[in-house]
């Protein structure tokens, strides 16, 4: 069995080798999210090739100033890493149409000025992708139809045209700038391998992106710094403002629940033992104790305490708050045995503690020597 069980060992073993082998390989041919280059399903391949099937000449850059000065439409993907002279030269450009995937307010501010996003207008930051109906006049959308668009939100401003509503904001928005128009869009994930076939997808890729016979797609550089004056944003960021409501009173529920189903302790129940143990098994298990951690003190304390409630009902001394008083019981036990002194009878009831083990034995003794004499004087 344990031979057979080693074969197994050594199998899975060699799987888990060559799997981190794999993925180590493959690690350099992995693509960002919606990277035209990218076969995976979470790329944008696809959408290059019908693009080019339809007579679109599109080019990849890593320059985003020299890509907009010869594309009739640049796409800037994750602008935001973008520098403000390198903004600047975008804006500068020449273009037909600037699409905009999920920028921030740095490069809003710059290339589609009048464009804010929601959460600085106090609307939801974000909405999830589902597929929505366009409701709004531009061709490329009403071609479409339903598309699976969400991500993050945006106004329209004054001159610009919102499509696929989400509340008070859009997750597209289309504004003229200069000679052509600027497309901001949330999300890019319609773009994606495999979302392209689903609902009017492709159609508003095709439409939004091939509309002019030249297309330049930046590919950007994940390593840079994000751009000054774009504002980092928390979790609690993320989150719409009316949630806060929601939990802080679900915070309130919880702690009602739990004081709702608290139980106060009830009184001591005793529990007869399973097992009878002899009384001096438990004496010499307590006295191994006490040696092991060389507690003199406390042995003796337990011997003198013992022995003085032993001896106070022979006496007659009365217990005080559970004990006897100790000039009472020496004063009596010096008057049963006149040989003995108080003194000596305080001295080895209340005494120091021993030091070792054989003061400890020596007062064990005495006291049981002084416990016959009081009971046989």
């Amino acid at each position: 069995m344990a031979r057979r069980a080693r074969w197994y060992l050594v199998f899975l073993a060699v799987l888990l080798v060559a799997a981190v082998g794999i993925a180590v390989l493959n690690r350099g041919h992995r693509y960002p999210p919606i990277d035209p280059r990218s076969y995976d399903s979470d790329g944008a391949h696809a959408v290059v090739a019908l693009l080019e099937h339809q007579g679109v000449k599109v080019e990849l850059g890593t320059d985003p100033a020299a890509a907009a000065n010869g594309a009739d439409t640049l796409v800037l993907p994750e602008p935001d890493l973008l520098s403000p002279a390198q903004l600047r030269a975008v804006a500068a450009a020449r273009h037909q149409r600037l699409v905009l995937i999920a920028p921030g307010p740095a490069a809003l501010g710059v290339l589609a000025p009048g464009i804010r996003a929601a959460d600085e207008a106090g609307d939801a930051p974000f909405a999830p992708v589902r597929g929505t109906q366009p409701g709004c006049s531009l061709p490329e959308a009403l071609r479409a139809g339903s598309a699976s668009t969400g991500g993050m939100l945006y106004t329209s401003g004054s001159r610009g045209d919102g499509c696929y509503q989400r509340g008070h904001a859009y997750p597209l928005v289309r504004t003229p700038s200069g000679g052509g128009d600027v497309i901001v869009l949330g999300s890019g994930r319609f773009l994606r391998n495999d979302e392209l076939a689903g609902d009017g997808n492709a159609s508003l890729a095709l439409g939004l992106l091939g509309s002019q016979p030249r297309l330049t797609w930046h590919l950007p550089d994940y390593t840079a710094p994000v751009a000054e004056g774009t504002p980092h944003k928390s979790f609690g960021d993320y989150i719409p403002k009316g949630w806060h409501w929601a939990l802080y009173q679900l915070a309130v529920a919880a702690v009602l629940a739990a004081l709702w189903r608290a139980r106060r302790l009830g009184p001591v129940v005793s529990e007869n033992l399973p097992v009878v143990v002899r009384a001096a098994e438990t004496t010499e298990g307590r006295a191994r104790l006490y040696r092991r951690a060389k507690a003199h003190g406390r042995a003796a304390e337990a011997l003198r305490r013992a022995a003085a409630h032993r001896l106070a009902p022979a006496l007659g001394v009365p217990l005080q708050a559970g004990a006897p008083e100790p000039e009472a019981l020496c004063a009596a036990v010096a008057g049963r045995l006149p040989e003995r002194p108080a003194a000596d009878v305080r001295a080895l009831l209340y005494g120091p503690p021993p030091t070792d083990d054989a003061a400890l034995l020596r007062l064990a003794d005495d006291l049981d020597a002084l416990e016959r004499q009081v009971r046989n004087p």
